[in-house]
Protein backbone atom coordinates (compact mmCIF):
# COMPACT_ATOMS: atom_id res chain seq x y z
CA UNK A 1 0.00 0.00 0.00
CA UNK A 2 2.96 2.32 -0.55
CA UNK A 3 1.09 4.61 -2.94
CA UNK A 4 -2.25 4.52 -1.14
CA UNK A 5 -3.73 7.77 0.06
CA UNK A 6 -3.05 8.12 3.78
CA UNK A 7 -6.18 8.95 5.75
CA UNK A 8 -5.56 10.31 9.23
CA UNK A 9 -8.53 9.46 11.46
CA UNK A 10 -8.83 11.59 14.60
CA UNK A 11 -11.27 10.37 17.25
CA UNK A 12 -11.47 9.97 21.01
CA UNK A 13 -13.16 6.57 20.78
CA UNK A 14 -10.85 3.62 19.99
CA UNK A 15 -13.81 1.65 18.61
CA UNK A 16 -14.63 4.43 16.13
CA UNK A 17 -10.97 4.54 15.09
CA UNK A 18 -11.15 0.83 14.30
CA UNK A 19 -14.48 1.05 12.45
CA UNK A 20 -13.47 4.00 10.27
CA UNK A 21 -10.04 2.44 9.80
CA UNK A 22 -11.67 -0.71 8.42
CA UNK A 23 -13.94 1.31 6.12
CA UNK A 24 -11.14 3.33 4.57
CA UNK A 25 -8.72 0.37 4.40
CA UNK A 26 -11.32 -1.79 2.64
CA UNK A 27 -11.58 0.94 0.01
CA UNK A 28 -7.83 0.85 -0.61
CA UNK A 29 -6.70 3.75 1.55
CA UNK A 30 -4.09 3.58 4.31
CA UNK A 31 -5.76 4.28 7.67
CA UNK A 32 -3.73 6.24 10.22
CA UNK A 33 -5.48 6.29 13.61
CA UNK A 34 -4.87 9.24 15.93
CA UNK A 35 -6.44 8.81 19.36
CA UNK A 36 -7.52 11.95 21.20
CA UNK A 37 -6.89 11.66 24.92
CA UNK A 38 -7.92 14.12 27.62
CA UNK A 39 -5.37 16.74 26.63
CA UNK A 40 -3.61 15.69 23.42
CA UNK A 41 -3.83 14.01 20.03
CA UNK A 42 -1.55 11.03 19.47
CA UNK A 43 -0.53 11.87 15.91
CA UNK A 44 1.33 9.14 14.01
CA UNK A 45 4.88 9.93 12.97
CA UNK A 46 4.10 10.06 9.24
CA UNK A 47 2.50 12.23 6.59
CA UNK A 48 -1.20 12.30 5.81
CA UNK A 49 -3.13 13.14 2.63
CA UNK A 50 -6.64 13.58 4.06
CA UNK A 51 -7.98 13.93 7.61
CA UNK A 52 -11.22 12.56 9.07
CA UNK A 53 -12.03 14.41 12.28
CA UNK A 54 -14.68 13.45 14.79
CA UNK A 55 -16.52 16.59 15.84
CA UNK A 56 -17.63 15.60 19.34
CA UNK A 57 -14.46 15.10 21.32
CA UNK A 58 -14.38 14.69 25.08
CA UNK A 59 -11.75 16.17 27.36
CA UNK A 60 -9.95 19.45 26.94
CA UNK A 61 -9.54 19.26 23.17
CA UNK A 62 -12.50 20.41 21.13
CA UNK A 63 -12.86 20.10 17.36
CA UNK A 64 -11.57 23.62 16.68
CA UNK A 65 -8.43 22.91 18.72
CA UNK A 66 -8.01 19.57 16.94
CA UNK A 67 -8.16 21.43 13.61
CA UNK A 68 -5.51 23.90 14.82
CA UNK A 69 -3.19 21.10 15.95
CA UNK A 70 -3.77 19.21 12.71
CA UNK A 71 -3.04 22.30 10.61
CA UNK A 72 0.22 22.87 12.49
CA UNK A 73 1.39 19.37 11.47
CA UNK A 74 -0.30 19.09 8.06
CA UNK A 75 -0.94 22.64 6.79
CA UNK A 76 -2.36 21.81 3.35
CA UNK A 77 -4.26 18.60 4.08
CA UNK A 78 -8.04 18.65 3.57
CA UNK A 79 -10.06 17.97 6.70
CA UNK A 80 -13.41 16.17 6.60
CA UNK A 81 -15.54 16.44 9.73
CA UNK A 82 -17.43 13.34 10.86
CA UNK A 83 -20.37 13.92 13.16
CA UNK A 84 -23.72 12.54 14.22
CA UNK A 85 -25.08 16.09 13.85
CA UNK A 86 -27.20 16.88 10.80
CA UNK A 87 -25.18 19.87 9.60
CA UNK A 88 -21.60 21.07 9.72
CA UNK A 89 -21.18 22.95 13.01
CA UNK A 90 -20.62 26.68 12.54
CA UNK A 91 -17.49 26.85 14.70
CA UNK A 92 -15.47 24.54 12.41
CA UNK A 93 -17.20 25.28 9.10
CA UNK A 94 -14.68 27.91 7.93
CA UNK A 95 -11.75 25.68 8.97
CA UNK A 96 -12.53 22.45 7.11
CA UNK A 97 -13.27 21.29 3.58
CA UNK A 98 -16.18 18.87 4.01
CA UNK A 99 -18.71 17.28 6.35
CA UNK A 100 -20.06 13.73 6.44
CA UNK A 101 -22.63 12.46 8.86
CA UNK A 102 -21.55 9.36 10.77
CA UNK A 103 -23.21 6.15 9.65
CA UNK A 104 -22.96 6.97 5.94
CA UNK A 105 -19.92 4.97 4.76
CA UNK A 106 -20.75 5.27 1.04
CA UNK A 107 -20.90 9.06 1.30
CA UNK A 108 -17.73 9.06 3.37
CA UNK A 109 -15.85 7.14 0.67
CA UNK A 110 -17.29 9.34 -2.09
CA UNK A 111 -16.16 12.44 -0.16
CA UNK A 112 -12.72 10.94 0.47
CA UNK A 113 -12.35 10.27 -3.24
CA UNK A 114 -12.88 13.95 -4.04
CA UNK A 115 -9.89 14.89 -1.87
CA UNK A 116 -7.49 12.07 -2.68
CA UNK A 117 -5.79 9.99 -5.30
CA UNK A 118 -8.00 7.17 -6.51
CA UNK A 119 -7.64 4.06 -4.39
CA UNK A 120 -6.34 1.03 -6.22
CA UNK A 121 -8.58 -2.04 -6.01
CA UNK A 122 -7.59 -4.56 -3.37
CA UNK A 123 -6.23 -7.60 -5.20
CA UNK A 124 -8.25 -10.78 -5.04
CA UNK A 125 -6.50 -13.27 -2.76
CA UNK A 126 -7.49 -16.11 -5.15
CA UNK A 127 -5.43 -14.64 -8.01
Amino acid sequence: MGDATRVLIIDDDPTHLKIYGWIVAAAGYEALPALVTADRIDFPDTTADVVLLDYRLTGQIKATEAVAQTRSRYPEVPIIVLSDLYDLPADVAPLVQAFVRKGEPALLLKTLATFSRPAEPVPDSAA
